[in-house]
């Protein structure tokens, strides 16, 4: 299919600011051309443009634009577009209406209910694609075997394509929908998405929706049940969403491309790049598989050129664009995920694992508290770096200038306001000496600062660092180091995260900036080789010439996969297969073009962690399908990724895919030319690096032949692309034309203990990555849902003093706690503590939040020095720990021991011995107290005990690697340079609050009062120091210890703190103990706050922690009250147990309106999707909806809470453990306050109950929980509302701005922000 000789081929990757061509001619040479994605004087289409320009200069001939080009002369096109993920990023998609299932008008709107920056009050979200609802009247429930319903027989019982048995609760009522139908049309909205629950097993009402709004003209339908047949409404309702508005975007531009050709290329071979890497037709190209179509262009180029199937050696892909880079990794197969979120949206839709940050050559640089920062904001293509000569700001590419490694004399003459000029090195010299200048003042007057902190004495061997004037060359080096690390850290976590050495990967440079930082980048990872292609410039159209055509089918699946259900699946799969060679067929390949790869989404039962899993290593044999050993490709895999596998559960298959592809891409047989003597450089230029500036050789990349290497200092340039080979680095060119670099090791730099603010960028995010590859050691080893699945868990480092050091990612609740548990252990056993000893510790009075929070801490120790040098800690939520009910989270506890097992200091492993019989019986012991229970679920505690403490070894380990790099003085000085940063901006947040306060009130205190429901009050007063930047906080008068579980332990309120001042502000700060420095904190004794040694806490931490915050943003008038509750619900029987929390209104605050169905403050879980819900549990969701009118009115409105309810199809027992059920969330600055929640039951004999705030009680089938919970409160006063839609305008041109990340690292570190 691919070969078209005689006529011209073209591959384009149409991006946002450049479109890119590759062709190939009738004779067989290839060709490239870049030009402007947007030129309106020149051109309509740039593509169109791409193609006119080759063909007019290739064959002599005239093709005037304004007439359509002759395609005959054309064999096929491929492209990749940014059509869709522009539309979606600036919200120009096509007017839409979703019609969902009676209850659930607003799920898409609450989706996860998680916030996405857990420290922005505003909670800036990006708005739901659709603009109006239509609810329908029809529910489909699955059967469960164990229903007692006390109900009528259902009206039908169907069958799904699982095989699972539904019951049709409510048909669908068409005339109803019709007429809703018709008015939606009448106000010009033709576009719609259709999302019905449990539509991915039996689609059947979802298409008799679909077949009316056809016939009554909407032009676009799109039914989730075809768009993406998987279980989890939410995603899925996104994803058919977002296909209803881009569909029609794309449509639209693809009749205004075929418009340009002759014919409307009707015999021409047009194709387009889907997200998953695979060529589809033209025609069949849709919005929820267009996302990634520019992006997987360039995975497919370099997986194709650089991997190589004899060596076996993965490759990572490096794309540096101008806002953001790419990162992907290829080792023999495409690495898919099948759920992930671009520009807010989450997709359910197979997408190559392509991770974007924020750091491009267009990323801005900040000096912040003395701190080198890089991104996440960019300068965009307008105005662009300063170099650009339109005003923009300082970035990326102005450091390299610079430096010397960009040169003008070779860029064209496009810059500045009329576009004729060339870069300007001025420019950015004079913007680089006013940031130095800066830089220098402030490290002049805060040095004595950090020498007073203790932070190191000046070490004589070592470099001067900042006791001489940086440099304008010191301070764009610097720049480039941080930017080269913020490009490390996904590197690291994209691979070891699934198991693999970041060293043991070819680094494969692309795109137009990331040539400047490969050898860098891979020095600093351990990588031995960069290779950058020929077309490394334009490689993502290259990689649409080698792409192939792909068609994938995939269908749920409900089987337990064993010998039973190999016929099933192999009957299922046999029919997919054919399916696709079918479809591939029909367009054009021959069965030897064809070759298909079947997948099977397998899981452990009871878990949620599911793998996409392939057999092509693991051949069919008599005890397996006849696709594959798909067990032993399972638990291989799973012990791969998760160090372990479960052997006596059964395996499930989730769903079933087959992925068909037709051979199609070209081969390139250019080849370099051979020479026979070393190239001689075009000229010398004079580069800047850690030596100094250094003579620099510049070669042409076409005057390059094979089997010569050029030794670094060089730059090698070609017209699109430039290449920094560094000192100790050479490259030579292959025998295909490609630059292969050999990357030497880094010449080690000693580095004194005076503070260098280069590496002070450095080491915090050195710090940071050891917490983040914790983490996922953590992960990985542990076995429960709870830390495995819903990474309820942080990992931290601490300093030989237990103070904080680094904390990732941040759970809200555990901010700062695991440093008062550390400095327990230090003042209660420290002297005792020997090398091989691990403590594990859980008691309020020793630093614990609540029971099931355990704490497993290491001391690192190193030669010759006595005492800890460093400590490495995990907390894990257990699921249970024992006491009175099970999951240790009791609603109606009164003493610590109802709530669980205790550890104060408790030696986990002594010398390196697990002390598993000791721990056991620890475990136990709660079954000694009257009503209490043991542990109920050990196997998981011991196994997630072990994973903590193998976490802690690789954070043991990795600070190990640290001092070998630089020695002990020079870490435990950076220590404290990253805790004087945090400190330094919380005192520069004090002065200013301070300042401001001074000129409106005159006072310096401020003070503020709010009460739990049972009427105790949390007091705070806060007396604030001007001139050093710092507050007492003293929280007496505070309520006594309750008879209760709401009592907080002191960590609970510190951690509470942390989150304030970290949210006050405003930007990224290091979380450690140096944000509480400036900070003295009084809480007496015997109260709710600091309760004595026996006191039940469990309240505490989810419930009286955001009453506390409650109290501190009141004090510093920051925001109304948000719902001031986390709202806890479980249920369970002997047989099964849930547990959720619920979001509630956020509150508003000066210039925005309260997020509503959202968490907020110091929880952020996300909620059970509905379908899971009801699959796994005896449950029915009747609604999950906003609480209209519940949020405070205001100028601004505080934000509405929610309304769930559940239907109980079995008996179960009912937990709530809630508050602001009798107080109201207050309003500020004469906003209303939010509505107070409510917790009902409705029997099945129709009474109804007010629970109250905290009960447990026993339902019976039939009854049903109905759960309000409370609004935000309001802002300013409502007769000033006039303001808040132009607000609402800058919010939403905020959004589009706002540069959003994506792929499984990201999803990982967003999930474990959502616990």
């Amino acid at each position: 299919m691919a070969e078209t000789r005689g006529k011209f081929d073209f591959a384009i990757d149409r991006g946002g600011t450049f479109t890119d061509v590759f062709a190939r001619l009738p004779d067989g040479r290839e060709r490239v051309l870049k030009l402007l994605s947007h030129d309106p004087q020149n051109y309509r289409d740039a593509p169109t443009e791409g193609i006119r320009r080759i063909l007019e200069q290739e064959t002599g001939l005239s093709f005037p634009r304004d007439q359509p080009l002759d395609s005959s002369l054309i064999g096929w096109i491929r492209m990749g577009t940014t059509v869709a993920t522009n539309a979606l990023l600036e919200r120009q998609g096509e007017r839409t209406a979703l019609l969902v299932t009676r209850g659930f008008k607003d799920l898409l709107h609450i989706g996860t209910q998680a916030r996405p920056n857990l420290f922005d009050l505003e909670v800036r979200m990006p708005e739901v694609l659709y603009e109006e609802v239509v609810e329908v009247d029809e529910r489909v429930v699955l059967r469960q075997d164990g229903c007692q319903l006390p109900r009528k027989e259902p009206k039908r019982i169907v069958t799904g394509s699982t095989g699972d048995s539904l019951e049709v609760w409510q048909e669908l009522d068409l005339q109803r929908v019709e007429r809703d139908l018709k008015a939606v049309l009448s106000r010009g909205i033709t576009s719609l998405a259709v999302l019905l629950l449990h539509s991915y097993i039996w689609p059947a009402h979802e298409k008799a929706v679909g077949s009316l709004a056809r016939k009554l003209g909407f032009t676009q339908v799109s039914l989730s049940s075809e768009v993406m047949p998987m279980i989890r409404a939410v995603p899925r309702g996104y994803t058919v969403c977002a296909d209803a508005y881009l569909t029609p975007k794309i449509h639209q531009y693809l009749n205004g491309f075929t418009r340009g050709f002759k014919g409307a290329l009707k015999d021409v071979d047009v194709l387009f790049m889907q997200s998953d890497g695979g060529l589809t037709p033209m025609e069949q190209f849709s919005g929820s598989r267009a996302i990634l179509s520019g992006p997987a262009g360039g995975v497919v180029g370099y997986a194709v050129t650089s991997y190589n199937s004899s060596e076996n050696k993965p490759v990572i892909g490096f794309d540096m664009g101008g806002t953001s880079t790419d990162v992907s990794r290829y080792a023999g197969q495409y690495e898919h995920v099948f759920e992930a979120t671009t520009a807010g949206v989450t997709l359910q839709a197979p997408q190559l694992d392509i991770n974007t940050v924020a750091a491009g050559g267009g990323s801005r640089l900040f000096f912040r508290s003395g701190m080198f920062v890089v991104g996440p904001e960019s300068a965009g293509a307008h105005p662009g770096p300063a170099c650009y000569r339109k005003g923009g700001p300082l970035t990326v590419t102005d450091a390299n200038l610079a430096l010397g490694r960009l040169l003008p004399d070779f860029f064209p003459h496009i810059f500045g306001p009329g576009e004729n000029e060339p870069l300007s090195t001025e420019e950015t010299m004079r913007q680089f000496q006013q940031l130095t200048h800066h830089i220098n003042h402030f490290l002049s007057t805060n040095q004595s600062q950090h020498n007073a902190n203790g932070a190191g004495q000046s070490n004589s061997d070592g470099p001067k660092g900042c006791e001489s004037e940086m440099s304008v060359e010191e301070v764009a080096m610097g720049f480039i180091k941080v930017a080269n690390e913020t490009m490390c850290r996904p590197i690291r976590a994209l691979t070891q995260a699934k198991g693999h050495d970041t060293s043991q990967h070819v680094l494969a440079c692309f795109g137009g900036a990331g040539g400047q930082h490969a050898c860098a980048i891979a020095r600093a990872l351990g990588m031995k080789t960069v290779f950058t292609h020929k077309y490394s410039g334009v490689l993502s159209a290259y990689g649409l010439a080698l792409a192939d055509v792909v068609e994938e089918v995939q269908e749920p699946c409900s089987l337990q996969y064993n010998e039973d259900s190999y016929s099933e699946l192999d009957h299922r799969i046999q029919e997919l297969t054919q399916r696709c060679h079918g479809t591939l067929h029909q367009r054009g390949f021959s069965s030897s073009q064809i070759s298909t790869a079947v997948f099977l989404h397998m899981r452990y039962e009871g878990t949620d962690c599911a793998l996409m899993v392939n057999t092509s290593d693991y051949p069919a044999h008599a005890q397996s399908c006849q696709s594959g050993d798909f067990r032993t490709a399972f638990t291989k895999r799973y012990m791969k990724e998760f160090g372990f596998t479960i052997a006596d559960r059964p395996i499930m298959v989730d769903d079933i895919r087959v992925r068909g592809s037709g051979r199609s891409g070209i081969k390139s047989v250019t080849m370099a030319m051979e020479g026979h003597r070393s190239p001689a450089p075009t000229k010398i230029t004079k580069c800047y690096f850690e030596e100094g500036y250094l003579d620099t050789s510049v070669y042409m990349w076409e005057d390059l032949s094979c089997g010569y290497s050029i030794e670094g200092p060089a730059i090698i340039i070609d017209k699109n692309s430039t290449i920094l080979v560094e000192p100790g680095c050479s490259a030579q060119l292959t025998s295909s034309g490609d630059v292969c670099i050999a990357v030497g090791t880094d010449s080690q730099c000693v580095l004194g203990t005076e503070l260098n603010t280069v590496q002070l960028s450095i080491f915090s995010h050195r710090f940071m990555s050891i917490a983040e590859q914790m983490g996922r050691v953590l992960q990985r080893t542990s076995i429960s849902t709870n830390i495995k699945e819903r990474l309820d868990f942080s990992c931290a480092v601490f300093g030989p003093d237990g103070g904080l050091v680094s904390n990732a990612p941040h759970i809200p609740v555990h901010l700062g706690a695991m440093q008062e548990t550390v400095q327990y252990q230090l003042k209660a056993i420290g002297s005792s503590l020997k090398e091989g000893d691990v403590i594990l510790s859980n008691h309020p009075c020793a630093g614990g939040s609540h029971l099931p929070d355990l704490t497993v801490i290491t001391p690192v120790f190193w030669h010759g020095v006595n005492g800890p040098v460093f400590f490495v800690a995990s907390r894990g939520h257990h699921a249970d720990i024992g006491g009175i009910t099970p999951g240790s989270m009791p609603p109606h506890s009164t003493s610590l021991q109802q709530e669980g097992a205790v550890f104060t200091s408790f030696k986990l492993v002594t010398e390196g011995v697990f002390q598993e019989k000791a721990v056991t019986e620890a475990l136990l012991d709660p079954a000694q107290y009257p009503g209490c229970s043991g542990t109920r679920n050990l196997h998981d505690n011991l196994s997630d005990l072990r994973a903590q403490v193998a976490a802690n070894q690789r954070g043991s380990q990795l600070v190990g690697e640290l001092i070998d790099c630089y020695g002990l003085a020079v870490v435990q000085a950076y220590m404290g340079y990253i805790q004087s940063n945090a400190e330094l901006a919380v005192r520069d947040m004090l002065k200013e609050f301070a300042r401001r306060q001074q000129q409106q009130t005159g006072s310096l205190e401020v003070e503020a009062e709010d009460q739990m429901d049972d009427g105790t009050p949390i007091r705070l007063k806060v007396q604030i120091n001007e001139e050093e930047g710092s507050a007492v906080f003293d929280f007496s008068g505070s309520g006594t210890e309750v008879w209760g579980n709401c009592n907080a332990p002191r960590a609970i309120t510190l951690s509470a703190l942390i989150y304030c001042l970290r949210c006050m502000v405003g930007q990224d700060i290091p979380l450690n103990q140096g944000c509480l420095t400036p900070i003295k904190v009084i809480i007496p004794p015997g109260s709710i706050l600091q309760p004595s040694q026996n006191a039940a806490v469990v309240g505490g931490n989810v419930l009286t922690s955001q009453r506390v915050v409650d109290v501190i943003f009141r004090a510093f008038e920051v925001c109304a009250a948000s719902q001031g509750c986390m709202n806890n619900v479980s249920f369970g029987s002997d047989k099964s147990g849930y547990y959720e929390t619920v979001a509630g209104g956020a509150g508003a605050g000066p210039g925005w309106s309260g997020r509503s169905g959202v968490h907020s403050h110091m929880t952020n879980t996300r909620i059970t999707d509905p379908e899971i819900l009801e699959k796994r549990y005896p449950v029915i969701l009747q609604q999950f909806s906003l609480r209209p009118g519940s949020g405070g009115r205001g100028r601004y409105h505080g934000g509405d809470g929610v309304i769930r309810k559940l239907l109980f199809r079995s008996k179960v027992v009912l937990s709530v453990l809630t508050e602001r059920r009798s107080t109201r969330p207050y309003g500020l600055h004469g906003g209303q306050s939010g509505s107070a929640g409510l917790n009902l039951l409705h029997r099945a004999d129709g009474k109804v109950l007010n629970l109250g705030a905290k009960t447990t009680v026993g339902l019976e089938p039939g009854d049903m929980f109905c759960l309000h919970t409370p609004g935000g409160g309001g802002y300013g006063r409502e007769e000033e509302e006039d303001e808040d839609d132009n607000r609402s305008l800058s919010k939403r041109q905020c959004l589009n701005e706002a540069f959003a990340e994506r792929g499984s690292v990201f999803e990982y570190r967003r999930t474990q922000e959502s616990v």
